[in-house]
């Protein structure tokens, strides 16, 4: 079974091979474009696990928020971060693009990679 995670990279990267000389480039991308977006602009559904009458247990999805306003949320959530790292920078950076901007120029990153990845494979 795939994780959620894997998933995304999937849906971003397709399931094709990329050869092992793209390794760099392709951790490029991910640190600089890729999780950024997914982690401060990409809104997930958040499990909210109810029970019935009959003791049958399901999920409903009645929230959605980025991984980092889950996290923000979470209680004494600065003690988990780095000590050069605040949730205040990090509020801040999330505000520099909004969802829409940070999509667009994820994409443009993605194509150029493609783009790069395709010419030096041929």
């Amino acid at each position: 079974m795939e994780s959620k995670n894997g998933a995304v990279i999937r849906k971003h990267m397709g399931f094709g091979h990329i050869g092992a000389q793209h390794a760099e480039t392709v951790d490029r991308f991910h640190r600089q474009h890729l999780n950024p977006y997914v982690n401060f602009h990409r809104p997930c559904a958040i499990a909210e696990i109810v029970e019935q009458p009959n003791g049958k247990r399901r999920r409903v999805y009645r929230r959605w928020a980025t991984p980092f306003e889950i996290f923000s949320q979470t209680p004494k959530c600065e003690t988990y971060l780095r000590p050069s790292v605040s949730i205040a920078e990090l509020k801040r950076f999330a505000q520099v693009q909004s969802d829409t901007e940070a999509a667009l120029e994820m994409q443009r990153a993605k194509r150029q990679l493609m783009a790069t990845i395709a010419k030096l494979s041929a």
